[in-house]
This record gives C-alpha cells, structure tokens and sequence, in this order.
C-alpha cells in the first residue's frame, strides 16, 4: 500500500506525536508499504521518507507551544503531495490541528484515518463544535491514543472512535549502550513549560543523597529561569539531545522522572525507559497511571502530581531499595513489551486495508452502474 501519515507538528522539535508518526512510518516501510511522512520541517528533513511542507509557526495551545504551519505555502504543498503521491489511505494525526491535516481532511485524496492524540481542555472544540463534528465525518476510520483523549473529542465526534494506545520501538531502548555514568542518576526529559513539572523536580533534589546526579534533557521557556533559581551543581542541564543520546541515557539511568502536572494523555516516554530497563517515578495522573498500572500491579513508582517532598521521597526509596527498583524494573519491561510498535502497527494495518478494500469495492459499483446506464 501507499500511505500518506500526515503530521501537524514540525519534526523538527522533538514531540510526542512527531515520534509516533516517523515511527509507525519506519515499521510500516519495514514491512514493504510505501509510506510517506507529511508534515512542516524547520531544518533538514529527519529522514529520506519525509516530504516537507515548509517552516513551523510556534503557537500556544494546551498548556504548550505546538510548532504548527497554518501558513498558506504550507497548504499548497500539502495539497500538491497530496496529488503526485496517489495515496491510497492518508492518516492524519491530531485532524483537527491547523495545518496540513485539516487541508488534508478538507481535499480528502484517499480514505482517512484520524488519530488524536492530545487530552485536556481544548475549548476550540465546545466552541467549534459543528465544524469538529463536520471533519469528524470526513475521517473513515477515527482512533484516540487513550480514553483521555477519545473523551476530549467524543462529544463532537461520531460515537465509534477507537482507542488504540501509542506504540514503542521498545528494540532502541533495550539494545542501546548506555551513556556513561558513575553516580545514581535520576533523568528528566521533556519541554521546559510549567505542566511538564520539572520545577518540582528541582525542588525536590534538596531532598535526595549529596551523591545524585540529575539530567535534565530539553529545553523550553523555563530554561533559564530554572537554572538561576536552582543553581545546584548536581544538576546537568543537557539541552536538546539526539534519539541516540535519549536512549543512552534512559538505558544508563538509575531512576527516569517524569512529574508532570496534567495535560499528557498518554506516558509514551514512561514506556520508552522502562523499555530502556530503567525505574520510573511519576506523577499519579491519568495519562501516567493508565501506563503504569496493568492487572498484575504497578510499573512504576506514582506520586501526588506537584508535590516535591512526595517526589523525593519516591525518589528516595527506589534509589535507597535494590529490590524495590528491580520490581519495578521488571513489571516495566513486561509492560513496555505490551505496547511494542509491531503490535500498533499490525492493528492500524487492518484499519488501512478495510478502508482500501471498501473504496476499491465502491468504486466498482460506481463502474459497474455507468457501464449499465450506457
């Protein structure tokens, strides 16, 4: 098949669904599909399946700045792939961002697949419920990454989205060589912003043995602000890093954190370290808790979101308690292989080859009716 995955966000900036996408995009050209990225690049496309669409605009949403292109060059080189490439489905991530996906939605080449990605208040979606509801329709086939996410759409979407949670390419992370390190180590990754929660991290470090050290990987607005408020020098500030650096890491970590405040609808990046074999400890929100927790117990180590003592006394035990961190250790890497991309992708392939088969099938109608009428 030719499938077009259509991406809103610049990949460009390290992001969530920007991961997902290149990253389903990989599985699927393993298996022998043609697929094709989409989306806005502000530099070098980050591989030679990429198409680009031109540079990203940084525009708040959610708590978050997503890097979109709502431009209108944007959309005439959507519409212009759209056309040369003669998809046979086009999958489009977060549909109703502003970009090339609604263009996408709007020109509507090929069968549509919808994923949606993002959980939180979004009133854009109260306020344009109608025209939601509208582009709900254009989508074939309409998946959530979680129920957070199906729940924040469902009310001006069709009733049928499916929920099929985020894939890993959990083979990086378990075969990575870990970065070298000689200290207990607790890593945070992710944007510098207030709902990501590294502040409580920092505040929490007061807390932990004078032998830790902390990495923080990212950048965002906070960067500097945290930095001069929190001067420690067990702190290294990493700035943005390579997929191989994160995954060196993750591997050589002794504790991942992620405390994040809200606003995450589902823990991919818990999964990628316990993947990498590393504890994690994290905020008890419900992105967060949906992936730690299974029918055999928790995966992680879950807090009060916001509460640095609490944070640090999380951090405390799995760091003071070999065998507390093993268990999590192992329930994280039977967890993570839950949510290996192969599975994700085997489940959207279905979904892609229903559509492909009910629009050839139509289409033979269609030919069969005018060859009756002449």
């Amino acid at each position: 098949m030719r499938i077009g995955l259509v991406c809103p966000y610049s990949l460009s900036v390290p992001g969530g669904v920007q991961g997902q996408v290149l990253a389903l995009a990989r599985s699927l050209r393993r298996r022998g599909h043609e697929a094709l990225v989409l989306a806005p690049c502000d530099g070098p496309p980050p591989e030679v399946f990429v198409i680009p669409l031109g540079s990203s605009i940084p525009t708040a949403t959610n708590g978050s700045v997503a890097p979109i292109a709502p431009d209108i060059p944007a959309q005439l080189r959507t519409m212009r792939a759209l056309w040369d490439e003669d998809f046979d489905v086009v999958h489009l991530h977060e549909p109703l961002a502003p970009g090339p996906t609604v263009t996408a939605a709007l020109l509507k080449t090929a069968p549509l697949v919808g994923t949606f990605h993002a959980a939180g208040e979004q009133p854009a979606y109260q306020k344009l419920s109608g025209l939601a509801t509208w582009f709900g329709n254009r989508l074939d086939a309409r998946v959530a990454v979680s129920e957070d996410a199906k729940a924040m759409v469902v009310d001006v979407m069709p009733n049928d989205v499916r929920v099929l949670f985020n894939g890993i390419e959990g083979e990086r992370f378990r075969t990575a060589t870990p970065w070298p390190t000689d200290a207990p180590t607790v890593f945070f990754l992710g944007r510098h912003e207030p709902r990501k929660g590294l502040e409580v991290l920092l505040q929490a470090v007061a807390l932990l043995p004078e032998d830790t050290q902390i990495w923080v990987g990212g950048t965002g607005p906070q960067t500097a602000d945290l930095q001069r408020r929190y001067p420690d020098p067990r702190v290294q500030w990493l700035g943005r890093i390579s997929d191989q650096e994160r995954e060196q890491r993750m591997r050589a970590a002794t504790v991942f954190c992620a405390p994040s405040l809200g606003g995450e609808s589902f823990g991919i990046i818990l999964l990628e370290a316990m993947a990498a074999q590393t504890t994690v400890v994290a905020s008890a929100i419900s992105g967060y808790s949906q992936v730690a927790t299974s029918a055999r117990g928790l995966a992680a180590e879950l807090v009060d979101p916001g509460n640095p003592a609490a944070l640090a006394a999380a951090l405390n035990s799995v760091l003071g308690d070999p065998l507390l961190a093993a268990t999590l250790q192992s329930a994280g890497v039977v967890r993570a292989q839950e949510f290996d991309l192969e599975l994700l992708c085997d489940l959207y392939l279905e979904i892609y080859s229903d559509l492909v088969a009910a629009a050839q099938l139509a289409s033979q109608k269609v030919t069969s009716l005018r060859v009756r009428v002449r």
